[in-house]
């Protein structure tokens, strides 16, 4: 896939079950010059049908749908098998989702509220599209806190962070909180450019793709755990 230019505008298929949604937010991304839609999926099937056709650098996937749903999708678009595989930018409806912690999972770059403002919507897919996770930090740790509670206690003796050096296993912990590079850089009293190295580090070292698959992976192994519910 190449990256998108001023020249060559990110491109952008649309997938929702209800067809006014689709329009809605299909006309809100082509309004934009680094942007272009070209194609709309009323479903998970369709989705992955089209993004074979049309090489899509992102996919802006709703989760429920007839047929085949969005998490279904999520791992078919950015599986082993597929041949081009597309940024996917997860909508959802925040507490009724019950599948977007497995979407992450699956391969998705993040996901965003279905109501969201025009400009949260078209903030995301600027994230995204440059090889960003779009985790906004409050919904991030009450989605990973809400969908890992039940999860089992990792095995005693895990080795997958044994190759990071204390600090790198700091900022693991600090980016599965939810916080930004400039939060983290606060936090520690260092550099936000320092930030960012420690994190490219530590994603090549355990051999992840973004913020997302390192969060997840800091609750498996048990260096962050679930909040206890309150009350």
């Amino acid at each position: 896939m190449s990256t998108p230019t001023a020249a060559a505008p990110a491109r952008v298929l649309v997938v929702d079950d209800q067809a006014v949604v689709r329009a809605g937010f299909a006309a809100i991304v082509d309004a934009e010059p680094d942007f272009v839609v070209v194609g709309e999926a009323g479903d998970g099937a369709e989705a992955v049908a089209l993004a074979g056709r049309l090489e899509p650098d992102i996919v802006l996937m709703d989760i429920r749908m007839p047929d085949m749903d969005g998490l279904t999708a999520t791992g078919l678009l950015t599986g082993p098998a597929s041949g081009h595989v597309p940024k996917v930018l997860v909508l959802t409806t925040f507490d009724l989702d019950a599948y977007v912690y497995e979407a992450l999972r699956a391969g998705a770059s993040g996901f965003l509220l279905k109501d969201a403002q025009p400009a949260e919507l078209l903030t995301a897919l600027r994230v995204v599209v440059t090889g960003e996770a779009m985790l906004a930090p409050a919904i991030t740790r009450r989605l990973i806190d809400r969908f890992t509670a039940a999860a089992p206690e990792p095995p005693a003796g895990h080795t997958a962070l044994d190759a990071l050096t204390p600090r790198e296993r700091e900022v693991l912990s600090l980016v599965a909180t939810g916080l930004t590079n400039a939060e983290i850089a606060g936090r520690l009293g260092v550099a936000t450019g320092t930030v960012k190295t420690h994190i490219n580090a530590l994603l090549n070292k355990l051999g992840l793709r973004d913020r997302v698959q390192a969060t997840i992976l800091a609750y498996d192994t048990g260096l962050v755990r679930p909040k206890p519910p309150l009350g």
